[in-house]
């Protein structure tokens, strides 16, 4: 018990390291840049406050059950030998973690408005959660093939590049963004450990190179699909009649979001339901196929639940936190930077917002500690998740400063990508995958809906914008750049280390 308590107790105090650059980024512009003090500080440090125990619990509930059964469901299949049902667990935990997943469900509500009703929420969320079910079936027979997943994820980004020329520009935003909100808090360490397992368990493959990857197929295939899906219905179906007043609902509610935080009993208990219900789909798809398909018990089955039960509260606790604390005053701070009409303020907040959400994501953090891992030591946890946010910080400043300027944000996207191309020849293999994973673990809880609302802040309010079509893109530039900084990390690490053993030899001689 003292071990447990002692254990906690370490992971409290880095959570609350992890949400030090968030505390001190809005403290410096809300005190120095804006010169306010927000009504409402006791709901704020009272809502961090949540927010650090959530993660804390979060973490060890991973520890605990996520990660155990999901390498042990990976061990257990390549033991069986049935590639069908292997794939099959895959396609099903893809589909049903999407299918569920509320900012999907959010995103299409407004893909519905923004293409003038030609788009049905139901089905885009249904195209998305087909594209990811796809993926991490793909993905999976990749690892059992022993392909490098270069050859897939670069195919596949021609293959958006290509797709992009020929999709409405109404649809190509909305395309980029699915893929960054398609792999939940829940899911990404669940896809993790099975791709990690499953690797582990087969003759001949790395789980630092092999492991990693899955979490990267899901956030390109939705770019494919949904562009697809936009070029079919653009050309093919005929669009009902315009409901004016569900724009009007969309932008109005846009405005007024940083105001619309109210909290009550049934608020608390309605988030505590909804986060029972984003952890269910996954839960059934586990347990049915270890006591169906399996036929096999869960080892050490106390334990598991005990860790599914700290990974539900804990995010929880999380989203309970953010709501009281975080997104009021992040949201605030982004609609009073963007009426004050001062670019350059828009660019650094947009930087600095980037970085600390980053830090504070419980998805790259679950990530950060499998790589550490896994690599015995050689991609260190804490540099890892730096570098991801910083190339967080650098993708939304120039998404901002995209949507200031008005450029065609596929012109960024598909360079964006060339360079990808680029950086993967001269990486070092190992840290490909995790380059790839890492831009589809930093838009999840905390992010998005930050970079949300500075997109939708800043369409409104920068004239010949439309908030409806431009205030989509940022979270594409947040999974985009990540990729980018994590393989220049990897390159320069190789060249230091190259450096350094060249000139020890020198000396020996």
């Amino acid at each position: 018990m003292n071990e447990s308590i002692k254990i906690f107790a370490g992971d409290l105090k880095n959570s609350f390291k992890d949400l030090l650059p968030i505390i001190i980024v809005v403290a410096l512009f809300q005190g120095l840049i804006l010169k306010s003090v927000p009504e409402n500080v006791g709901s704020i440090v009272i809502g961090l406050t949540i927010v650090a125990i959530g993660l804390a619990l979060f973490i060890r509930g991973l520890e605990l059950g996520i990660f155990p059964i999901g390498e042990g469901l990976a061990i257990d299949f390549a033991k069986k030998g049935s590639v069908f049902w292997l794939l099959t667990f895959a396609f099903t935990i893809g589909f049903a973690t999407t299918v569920a997943e509320p900012a999907l469900i959010a995103i299409a509500d407004k893909a519905a408005v923004i293409s003038h009703g030609l788009i049905d929420a139901f089905w885009l969320r249904m195209t998305v959660a087909l594209s990811v079910g796809f993926a991490i079936a793909l993905g999976t027979l990749r690892i059992l093939l022993g392909h490098p997943i270069a050859y897939y994820i670069i195919s596949g980004y021609i293959f958006v590049v290509i797709i992009t020329f020929f999709a409405p520009p109404e649809i190509i935003g909305l395309a980029y963004d699915s893929g960054g909100v398609t792999t939940s808090t829940v899911t990404v360490p669940l896809v993790a450990a099975l791709g990690i397992g499953l690797a582990s368990s087969i003759k001949g493959r790395n789980p630092a190179i092999d492991g990693f990857g899955l979490i990267a197929f899901a956030s390109l295939t939705p770019m494919i699909f949904v562009q697809v899906y936009g070029i079919i219905v653009y050309n093919f179906m005929d669009a009902p009649t315009v409901v004016e007043t569900a724009i009007a609902v969309v932008t109005e509610g846009s405005k007024s979001v940083a105001s619309a935080y109210t909290f009550s009993l049934y608020d608390t208990f309605m988030a505590l339901i909804d986060t029972i219900k984003d952890v269910t789909p996954i839960l059934v798809v586990i347990f049915f196929f270890q006591y169906i398909i399996i036929k096999k018990p869960v080892a050490h089955l106390h334990k598991i639940i005990t860790g599914i039960i700290m990974v539900v509260l804990g995010l929880y606790a999380f989203i309970i936190g953010l709501e009281m604390g975080l997104f009021p005053i992040g949201e605030s701070i982004a609609y009073q930077l963007t009426n004050m009409g001062n670019n350059l303020l828009i660019y650094l907040f947009a930087f600095l917002i980037g970085f600390s959400t980053t830090m504070a994501e419980p998805a790259l953090l679950a990530i950060a500690i499998k790589a550490d891992e896994i690599s015995e030591g050689n991609i260190k946890q804490n540099v890892l998740r730096m570098v991801v946010a910083m190339g967080v910080a650098v993708g939304i400043a120039l998404g901002s400063y995209r949507l200031v300027s008005g450029d065609p944000i596929h012109y960024y996207i598909i360079g964006g990508y060339m360079l990808v191309i680029v950086f993967t020849y001269f990486a070092p293999k190992y840290i490909v995958p995790i380059a790839y994973d890492s831009g589809g673990v930093t838009t999840s809880t905390v992010t998005v809906p930050l970079v949300a609302a500075l997109g939708l802040g800043l369409a409104e309010n920068i004239e010949g914008r439309n908030p409806l079509i431009d205030g989509f893109g940022l979270i594409a530039f947040a999974s985009l750049f990540p990729m980018l900084t994590v393989m220049g990390y990897g390159i320069y690490a190789e060249y230091y280390k190259n450096k350094a053993l060249k000139n020890s030899k020198e000396k020996g001689e």
